[in-house]
């Protein structure tokens, strides 16, 4: 496989888990409001934020889980523990778990 073939099946699968991959998690788990859950999951991506604070802002060798502040192993762990409350915040902890398990396969199974 052509590195510029790895790159489009990279890309797409990231954005596949960023943007599809959550309809199916609040159609499964969410049902009667699984538009709300959708929209928070999206919110989720916000975490993103901390990327601004790094220089360079995007580096493609650079994995963010572990780099950027909110991308932390100790923010990691609070959004597990989000995890055992109830309502939006579980929302919230689901949706920040899967960013950092789609940024990490960004990272660690693709091919640099």
């Amino acid at each position: 496989m052509s590195s510029s073939e790895i790159f489009l099946l990279k890309t797409c699968t990231h954005y596949f888990l960023h943007l599809i991959f959550p309809v199916f998690i609040a159609l499964i788990f969410f049902r009667e409001n699984w538009k709300t859950a959708y929209f928070i999951l999206l919110a989720t991506m916000l975490v993103d934020l901390d990327h601004l604070f790094a220089n360079p802002i995007f580096d493609p060798n650079r994995g963010s889980v572990g780099f950027h502040f909110l991308h932390s192993y100790y923010s990691i762990s609070v959004y597990f523990l989000m995890l055992f409350f109830k309502g939006n915040i579980r929302i919230i902890g689901i949706g920040l778990l899967l960013h950092m398990l789609t940024d990490l396969q960004d990272f660690y199974l693709w091919p640099h």
